[in-house]
């Protein structure tokens, strides 16, 4: 299976899994440049659950547009847990959807560094039902390969990701 299809593949099986629980996505995204809303709007009728994407490659569209705490961006840099988890519950609170996700990363060939080195990819998932407080999760993944090949693979990632989510989070919203 190439990693095209692959990608097609998930996020057809995301796209019935969404409209089975009646949730609306949106995502908030960095080093994948909008890969992730790409492969979602691939979807025929995905206007049906997803609202959209802010591709916040600047640090002052993380901070201006998703809600971003300028001191946690200085403090623990755009590739990392907080920023994500903001990013993420910021995208959901202004699209006013029931799920996003949000990626930051490095993707090369430049940026690195020893705590940080190329491919290093923060994720996170943000859920919300009704008045209930949002739901995080968030995890690092660390990909190897060129630079389209460290976004194809966080790609991939946040969509597995958000499929796994949607599948524990809609059993819970179902119990």
């Amino acid at each position: 299976m190439t990693e095209d299809s692959e990608i097609a593949e998930i996020a057809a099986t995301l796209s019935e899994r969404l409209q089975k629980v009646g949730w609306r996505m949106a995502t908030a995204e960095s080093c994948t440049g909008g890969g992730v809303a790409a492969a979602l709007v691939a979807m025929p009728g995905a206007s049906n659950w997803f609202d959209g994407a802010v591709v916040s490659y600047a640090d002052h569209i993380k901070c201006d547009w998703l809600g971003v705490q300028p001191q946690v961006l200085a403090q623990f840099g755009a590739v990392s847990e907080p920023v994500v988890r903001q990013m993420a519950s910021g995208v959901l609170s202004k699209m006013q959807v029931n799920l996003s996700v949000a990626v930051s990363g490095i993707a090369g060939p430049t940026g690195g560094s020893e705590d940080k080195p190329v491919g290093t990819v923060w994720f996170a998932w943000a859920q919300s039902v009704g008045q209930q407080p949002p739901q995080i999760d968030a995890h690092c993944r660390h990909f190897g390969g060129d630079r389209a090949a460290i976004q194809r693979q966080a790609v991939i990632e946040a969509l597995r990701g958000t499929l796994v989510l949607i599948e524990a989070w809609g059993s819970l919203q179902q119990a």
